[in-house]
């Protein structure tokens, strides 16, 4: 966990977000906390992710989401050196599915 991010409001989000309990009420919450551009680059982040990790190459991603070289870059350093977060989640989303 990086100690520049733990702190008791980030952890207030993280229960706010575990209590959800389906799409539309993520919808609702997500709509309410961010902005749009801001949701769309989350969104797009979590794609970019997917489909690092199923092995697509750079030019695709830009293609397919309109993501620039230099997100993407950053997203394959979280893949590669970070929490593991995005393998969690995409675990479970298969697994759900």
């Amino acid at each position: 966990m990086n100690d520049k991010l733990k702190d008791m409001n980030v952890d207030y989000l993280f229960k706010a977000i575990l209590s959800l309990e389906n799409i539309d009420e993520c919808y609702k919450f997500f709509e309410d906390l961010c902005t749009v551009p801001e949701l769309k680059a989350m969104a797009q982040r979590i794609q970019v992710a997917k489909m690092l990790s199923e092995n697509k190459v750079y030019s695709d991603i830009v293609n397919e989401t309109g993501a620039s070289t230099a997100t993407i870059s950053r997203v394959n350093r979280s893949l590669n050196y970070g929490s593991d977060g995005y393998g969690i989640v995409f675990k479970r989303v298969k697994d759900s599915e």
